[in-house]
């Protein structure tokens, strides 16, 4: 009785302890997901889910709660491998930021389902559907984020802009070819979820880029398209002495005549770590206004920077134009068509496909261009962003202005350089005041910051309508039709110089696709034995039919004779060319029982040998551990 009475208290003393053991577990877990940090390691190649610093900052430096939305077909996209594992990257990359946060970011993952109100609301928030689903069914892949507001806050949801529309912004579709912007296409969102207010940009123009409204001339094509997303203030260069803070870029087009003070203005404005972008032109096609000066020279229409351009070590000559007989365009001129090797369509080679400003545009046209240099003591770097191919050739402007009327004589006596000249580019580097005469004044700045940043353009005409924009006239309304990206490239560069020094550090990260080394190395050491042999039989038929030619009978000789010696060359040549396909199979062969080799050794070492490791080690750490307890004094 005694011992039934001990078992039943000790089998209720378990019971105790076990749910004691329960309520402990789930409190320590809840504490631990509510106050600890979980450790998070990337041991990835490249790195590809450690944040870049400038994204750090960013997503420390919020301050109100974001909401993003991940729209994904999630059904529409069941035979798009490639489509749903990029949507695994995203959702990681997001998820990263997420944790970062501090709960400053929340993500949500819908799957929009065709009609549905999920699907009204991806379309409403600007996404872009793509077609080439399953069964037909468009395919949604977006961010969408709005600004929240938080806890104990009354505002409305989402934040308004200082329009007072609702603050959503949108990533309308994640474009597999742009995985290396990533992070910076989502950072971009954030940073500008986190500032409402549209940047402002300055414009100093020595061309009429903003129109004229009293005679009823609409601004340039370029120019209204950036008012939709910045605002704009026009600057007038005649009394500029400093350049306001609150402007994030600036936009130098065409300059002529500066004043010595605008001049030093716009030297301490990049200074102080503002973003500039200069457009000159060895002929600037539109500027209509001749001028001659005191001595009586004529101005040929052509731009310079030459004290600014001197202080920072770029070389620039305003009297040298760049052909390039391999991107000519093809333009219209007296009733023929011919190619204007002055005018050119720069496609995807020509463009720097790993700087976020051009990496998705497809063509920009130039006009009547110069190039960009770095002078041999420059202390700056020059990465381009627009370039020449190796068949370019430079002249001089006056000989491109004498062949106006015939661009064909500027194909005479070509000679390619074998030189990609530049024709935009990114400058980097420490630069130095081009004024330090003017060191006693108040403010006066003798350096920039090491990673100070100047964008350079030589060429005006790129802006103007006429190489990448026609207007159509739809319901008695002006419609823009594009046909090149030239207004895409300065919108792009406006929207990217006017994000933070943070925003501007990201750069392009490696793909999350990992190529198989080891099969391509196999692969082209196949490829190479192919051709060698391919080579080889090739070379064995031509010596054959020549052979095969010397024993054409002559008239009247012995044609029994040689045909004869013919029929024994052939079958010679058919039973060598048999032998040559037979090792043409064994290599082949070779080459899958190699890849098949090696796919079994991964196999071995993912299935067998990294878990019998981690078991061994677990039954190691569980061995001494046990070894320990039992070593100690009881």
């Amino acid at each position: 009785m005694m011992r039934r009475r001990f078992h039943l208290t000790r089998r209720r003393g378990l019971f105790a302890a076990l749910a004691l053991l329960v309520l402990l577990f789930t409190a320590l877990a809840l504490a631990s997901s509510r106050w600890l940090q979980v450790a998070r390691v990337d041991l990835t190649a490249d790195k590809l889910y450690t944040l870049a610093p400038g994204t750090v900052h960013i997503v420390d430096g919020l301050r109100r709660p974001i909401k993003l939305t991940l729209y994904f077909s999630e059904h529409a996209t069941r035979d798009l491998p490639q489509l749903r594992s990029y949507q695994q990257r995203v959702r990681e990359m997001l998820q990263e930021m997420v944790a970062r946060s501090r709960g400053h970011i929340r993500l949500q993952m819908i799957d929009p389902v065709p009609y549905s109100d999920d699907e009204a609301s991806a379309e409403g928030a600007g996404l872009t559907a793509a077609n080439g689903g399953s069964n037909g069914e468009r395919v949604f892949f977006g961010l969408v984020g709005n600004v929240v507001p938080a806890a104990g806050e009354g505002e409305p949801e989402p934040e308004a802009d200082e329009r007072g529309t609702e603050r959503v912004l949108s990533i309308p579709f994640f474009d597999p070819s742009r995985e290396t912007f990533l992070e910076y296409d989502i950072a971009k969102l954030l940073y500008e979820l986190n500032e409402p207010n549209k940047p402002h940009i300055g414009v100093i123009s020595s061309l009429p880029v903003s129109g004229n409204p009293v005679i009823g001339e609409p601004a340039w094509a370029a120019i209204r398209q950036l008012e939709q997303l910045f605002e704009l203030k026009t600057i007038d260069p005649a009394g500029l002495v400093r350049i306001d803070g609150d402007i994030q870029v600036l936009l130098l087009i065409h300059p002529k005549r500066l004043p010595p003070d605008a001049q030093y203005a716009i030297d301490q404005y990049v200074l102080r770590g503002g973003h500039l972008v200069v457009f000159v032109d060895p002929d600037a096609e539109l500027d209509t206004t001749p001028y001659v000066d005191s001595n009586g020279v004529t101005d040929d229409h052509d731009s310079n920077l030459p004290a600014l351009f001197a202080a920072w070590g770029v070389d620039y000559d305003p009297r040298q134009i760049v052909l390039d007989r391999s991107r000519a365009l093809q333009i219209e001129l007296g009733g023929s068509s011919l190619n204007h090797p002055a005018m050119l369509g720069l496609g995807t080679q020509e463009l720097n496909h790993s700087d976020v400003v051009t990496a998705s545009l497809q063509r920009i046209n130039v006009s009547t261009a110069g190039s960009f240099d770095l002078k041999p003591d420059a202390r700056t770097r020059l990465e381009p962003l627009l370039q020449s191919t190796a068949e370019a050739q430079r002249v001089p402007a006056q000989r491109v202005l004498e062949a106006a009327s015939d661009p064909s004589l500027l194909l005479q006596n070509y000679k390619p350089d074998g030189t990609h000249y530049v024709l935009a580019a990114r400058l980097h580097g420490e630069f130095a005041s081009a004024f330090p005469q003017r060191a006693g004044q108040p403010g006066h700045l003798a350096h920039s910051a090491p990673n100070a940043e100047v964008i350079l353009i030589a060429d005006t005409d790129l802006l103007s309508d006429r190489l990448w924009v026609e207007s159509q006239n739809f319901l008695g309304q002006t419609a823009l039709s594009a046909f090149a990206n030239n207004g895409d490239f300065i919108t792009n560069l406006a929207d990217n110089l006017s994000g933070s020094s943070a925003l501007l550090s990201i750069r392009g990260r490696s793909t999350s696709q990992r190529p198989f080394t080891r099969v391509r190395a196999l692969q082209n050491a196949a490829d190479q034995k192919f051709l060698l042999k391919k080579q080889e039989l090739e070379r064995e038929l031509a010596e054959t039919r020549r052979r095969l030619d010397e024993l054409q009978p002559a008239k009247g000789g012995r044609s029994s004779a040689a045909s004869a010696e013919q029929k024994s060359e052939v079958e010679q040549f058919q039973q060598r060319r048999l032998a040559i396909n037979k090792e043409l199979r064994d290599v082949q062969h070779q080459l899958n029982a190699e890849i098949d080799a090696l796919g079994l050794r991964l196999k071995f070492i993912n299935i067998v040998l990294v878990p019998a490791l981690v078991t061994l080690a677990g039954l190691l750490y569980g061995w001494r551990r046990t070894r320990r307890s039992r070593m100690r004094p009881t």
